[in-house]
């Protein structure tokens, strides 16, 4: 079935590549792309597909034979065997990773296999992401495991389905090849399986892409492998627009600054619709490098991200992220850091005086109406477009920051909010909003003192004493979130569960009258405030998800794959196609389906106990994705 597959690879026709055949990690000047083979695994199989994603290319599973079906993906798309017409590459990209330029990084683990015509002519890059060892594998080895794989995985999945504009996963396939894993850089290795996705997009170009002609960065020093070759630059933007940008490229034919500046208003625009989505639904990238940057406006990359749990605006997913560098509330910033960084690359095909002036222009302007635009469809205010919507909208994250609340499921519950609901109906849906937001255990868990007190006042006394050593090994932002932890966690050990209780009330009766006094100004302007209340319920029930991969759903899903039952993966994966959709008994049903004893046994407490949109066990708080 998978032999219908029909490879166009547009990308190494359109694009230098190297063709030398070295092994190794090498430095490739002159070059986008290396040639490279996939390294085979021992006895592949299938952790799951995404129907919905090979679609894209045509391909349907024969549902007569699945189990051959199986065997076929993990044969071909494993790298153990290379279909007729794939092309296997490694892309070079540079990139600035935390905000240092880094040198050549390229494709360390993924392979670009080939381009797919699609079945009405679209075009869809491949790769294989853990397929082995290529030039720019650095001093690693080319793999990936299951825990990162599952996660990428269900997210691309999870992102594509809540609306959001992401690469694809098409399966997941893991294999008896083992590679030993530091999980949290702790001294503590283990052996983990070697897995390998499929990715699916139109392109995988991002902007280190351009950041390969970089010469000597004055910080690191480091370099791309390809400086002063301006013709490759020209030619990456003519195949970039001509492919992704074609409506561009016609309109600016006979001008190539004028088709260049199209171009980078266009990705700028695109960014900050994609970041606003982000933010919309509480997801956390946490590796928000230029590497990691769509050249389409595309989510790329799945890494340490995370899901928000409970709402907390400096919320970091990434426990590598010391400085908080890429913090929820940092990330249509960085996003805009990022994009200065892409128009220093284009120089001098669009002069940097062009390029800032469009990004100072179109970005925030973008960003805040699509956000606006985007959170009061998730408030329900289909009617008017009011100045005062914006500070509601804050003063509702405010609350929801001041109680601890859950941030998918507090938007997911206030389109039961009515506003002529008595009082005691009133004070039903006070208790159902108050109990999504944190238990005084939970508060304890998050404000819990992260520093040896010691270290503190080492840290406290260099700092008076010495500001510049103390500049070198620690930042003045996190000893004053530290002592805010302090103060917090010892305020924490007064409070009892009614005094909390009541506080989260009286905060959320405050803003409840508030939406209560903007929903009547909504009805105020219709005739039917039926019809009305039907559309706004309507409305929010599609832009507030249920269902979200939250960490403790992906953990509980890997640690059944680790014990060799992947129906976990696949239960969740069938749970994120319906994001918005109520899916209760979905869980019970399917986990009849034969799970292994050792694998049932995985979390078993936590499974008979929560629901797949319940706010998170206790343990989820401790989860660490470096």
């Amino acid at each position: 079935w998978l032999g219908s597959l029909r490879f166009d690879n547009l990308a190494l026709r359109a694009l230098p590549v190297d063709a030398s055949g070295e092994g190794g990690p090498r430095s490739v000047p002159g070059a986008c792309f290396a040639r490279v083979r996939p390294s085979p695994l021992r006895n592949p199989r299938v952790v799951a597909m995404s129907l919905p994603a090979l679609s894209l290319l045509g391909l349907e599973p024969p549902a007569a034979e699945p189990e051959a079906a199986e065997a076929e993906a993990a044969l071909y798309l494993s790298g153990n065997r290379v279909p007729a017409g794939a092309e296997p590459a490694a892309h070079c990209y540079c990139g600035h990773q935390f905000g240092s330029f880094a040198g050549q990084l390229g494709d360390g683990a993924a392979m670009y296999l080939g381009e797919v015509l699609g079945p009405g002519g679209e075009r869809w890059e491949l790769q294989l992401k853990g397929a082995g060892i290529t030039p720019f594998s650095r001093q690693a080895d080319g793999r990936k495991v299951l825990r990162s794989s599952i996660r990428e995985f269900l997210c691309s999945e999870a992102m594509f389905h809540l609306g959001i504009p992401t690469t694809r996963a098409g399966t997941c396939v893991t294999s008896d090849s083992k590679v030993v894993r530091d999980v949290f850089y702790d001294g503590n290795p283990k052996n983990e399986r070697c897995t390998v996705v499929l990715r699916i997009a139109s392109t995988f170009l991002r902007f280190g892409s351009f950041e390969i002609f970089k010469p000597p960065d004055e910080y690191t020093g480091r370099k791309g492998p390809s400086v002063n070759r301006n013709d490759i630059r020209i030619q990456m933007l003519d195949y970039v627009i001509s492919t992704f940008y074609p409506e561009i490229q016609e309109a600016y034919s006979d001008n190539s600054v004028q088709r260049n500046a199209a171009f980078f208003k266009e990705i700028t625009k695109r960014t900050a619709r994609l970041v606003a989505e982000w933010q919309c639904v509480g997801f956390c990238h946490g590796v928000l490098n230029t590497d990691n940057m769509s050249i389409v406006g595309l989510t790329i990359d799945y890494g340490p991200f995370g899901f928000m749990d409970r709402y907390d605006p400096e919320h970091v997913c990434n426990g590598s992220d010391n400085t908080g560098r890429y913090a929820y509330n940092k990330q249509p910033e960085i996003c805009k850091w990022n994009l200065g960084k892409l128009a220093e690359a284009l120089v001098p095909e669009l002069p940097l005086e062009i390029s800032e002036l469009i990004l100072e222009e179109e970005y925030d302007a973008e960003f805040e109406k699509h956000y606006l635009q985007k959170m009061r469809r998730k408030l329900g205010l289909i009617q008017l477009e009011l100045e005062e919507d914006s500070k509601l909208v804050s003063e509702l994250l405010e609350t929801m920051h001041l109680t601890g609340g859950d941030f998918t499921n507090i938007f997911y519950l206030l389109s039961s909010f009515s506003v002529d609901t008595d009082s005691s109906k009133f004070e039903d849906f006070l208790e159902e909003l108050t109990s999504q937001c944190a238990s005084v255990e939970e508060l304890k868990v998050a404000f819990k003192p992260q520093m040896d007190p010691r270290q503190l006042s080492m840290m406290l006394m260099l700092a008076q004493s010495n500001p510049q050593l103390f500049a070198l090994i620690g930042t003045k932002a996190n000893i004053n979130k530290e002592l805010e932890r302090i103060e917090q966690f010892s305020k924490l050990q007064q409070l009892t569960a009614a005094d909390l209780l009541s506080r989260n009330k009286r905060h959320w009766k405050e803003w409840l009258e508030k939406y209560r006094v903007r929903l009547q100004k909504e009805i105020e302007s219709v005739g039917d405030a039926d019809a009305w209340n039907a559309d706004r319920v309507k409305v929010m029930n599609s832009n507030n998800p249920k269902y979200i991969l939250r960490n403790y759903i992906a953990q509980n899903a890997i640690e059944a794959a680790e014990n060799g039952d992947f129906s976990e993966v696949r239960n969740v994966l069938k749970l994120l196609e319906h994001p918005f959709q109520e899916a209760e008994g979905f869980r019970e049903v399917k986990e009849e389906e034969g799970a292994s004893a050792a694998a049932a046994a995985c979390a078993e407490e936590t499974r008979s106990r929560l629901s797949y949109c319940s706010k998170p066990p206790l343990w989820a708080s401790e989860l660490c994705v470096t």
